[in-house]
């Protein structure tokens, strides 16, 4: 039987709000009509401030994933050299979908829980200055570390012509980006994640530098064909079939953060991220990030006197508590708490009690009560003045 009591912290797919199942209800339309059309030029504008970005954003029905692809056939051509950040599993999806498509792929390898540091892309761009772009991660969904995509982007731009493109697929919606303030030219995103959706629905923002680059490549390319679904947003259409409902259930989304406001609601998520963070360290957890690298969507803990696997099916089986677990060599090391999305500081409060109570059953030491206090006492310092 299936159970409707999930409590579903993983960093993706996430829940869904109820307002926003509803909106996905609604009846169906024809994807060529004058609803649909309306519907997409409404949306359209919305989704820039998600981004930071005065330019449009892209609407694809495919996963994440697909997003990525598209930014990579969009730009490149086989021979070309690039650079990826890669410093955990999505970091490496990159850099195997730029392999895919025949790019001389430079990768700055990290140790997987460390954020890039600016000066390694700087050496790598004097390295090979002929690179035409730099992929990276700003979320890096596997470990739970947030890049400073601003900060490099700023810099690739006063040594460099070379793009920077960023996996914004856990951290658009839940992070603030000033996409256009610091010259990142493509930023990618999925549904699942922070955007409070299902998975079905991808999002790139593209810079006007990054479309003269497009327009003026040749490489072949169909579905993702980026320039094509800019035409045909002018016009409130999609080149494709959209995901008409996900399209439904977005406008209800951009509402619900709207009516939040957008502030508000990276605030939420930074705040969150601090209550887990704090919990944690008083719990004698050990985080496996820095505060100064730690993303707010994600956190990720590298248990040393209990199975992190053991947790997570105590915390799955007894309480309904859905946690993610490591991915590839860190599976069965770490374990991953998600909070983004339809996620708000009493659900922390929840799942720090809940795994007070588990870490005891593991004969873990801490002092009972402790990751609830802290967490309470960092919520308090958060909201102080409010």
């Amino acid at each position: 039987m299936k159970r409707e009591w999930d409590l579903l912290h993983t960093p993706g797919p996430t829940p869904v709000p109820p307002s926003v199942e509803r909106a996905m209800s609604q009846p169906m339309i024809g994807h060529r009509g004058q609803k649909c059309k309306d519907l997409m030029l409404d949306l359209a504008p919305r989704l820039k401030p998600v981004f930071g970005t005065s330019g449009e954003v892209l609407v694809v029905t495919g996963s994440g994933t697909s997003a990525l692809e598209a930014a990579v056939v969009n730009t490149t051509n086989p021979g070309d050299e690039v650079i990826v950040v890669v410093a955990g599993a999505f970091g490496d999806r990159f850099a195997q979908i730029c392999e895919t498509y025949e790019l001389n792929v430079h990768r700055i390898d990290v140790e997987w829980g460390r954020a890039v540091d600016v000066e390694q892309v700087e050496t790598f761009l004097k390295t090979y200055p002929d690179s035409k772009a730099v992929f990276l991660t700003h979320s890096e969904t596997s470990t739970g570390v947030m890049h400073p995509i601003e900060a490099i982007a700023e810099r690739v731009r006063e040594i460099s012509n070379a793009l920077v493109i960023a996996d914004g697929v856990s951290s658009m919606g839940g992070a603030k980006v000033d996409m256009d303030g610091s010259g990142i030219d493509i930023v990618v995103s999925g549904s699942q994640k922070a955007m409070m959706l299902p998975p079905g629905l991808a999002f790139v923002a593209v810079s006007e530098r990054a479309w003269e680059v497009i327009d003026q490549n040749e490489r072949p390319r169909f579905y993702l064909d980026l320039r094509v679904y800019k035409k045909q947003l002018a016009n409130g259409q999609t080149p494709f079939t959209p995901a008409l409902s996900l399209l439904f259930g977005l406008d209800e989304v951009l509402r619900l953060m709207e009516e939040e406001g957008f502030e508000n609601v990276f605030e939420r998520h930074q705040l969150m991220k601090d209550m887990t963070r704090a919990a944690c360290r008083a719990l004698n957890l050990p985080l496996l990030v820095s505060d100064e690298d730690a993303s707010s969507t994600v956190t990720s803990i590298r248990p040393q006197t209990f199975d992190a696997e053991k947790l997570r099916k105590i915390a799955n089986e007894e309480f309904g508590l859905i946690l993610a677990g490591g991915q590839k060599h860190m599976k069965g090391e770490i374990f991953r708490i998600g909070h983004m999305g339809y996620v708000r500081p009493a659900n922390v409060f929840q799942y720090i009690s809940i795994l007070e109570v588990i870490l005891k059953r593991l004969g873990h030491e801490f002092e009972p009560g402790a990751g609830t206090a802290a967490a309470q006492e960092a919520y308090l310092e958060g909201t102080r003045g409010e």
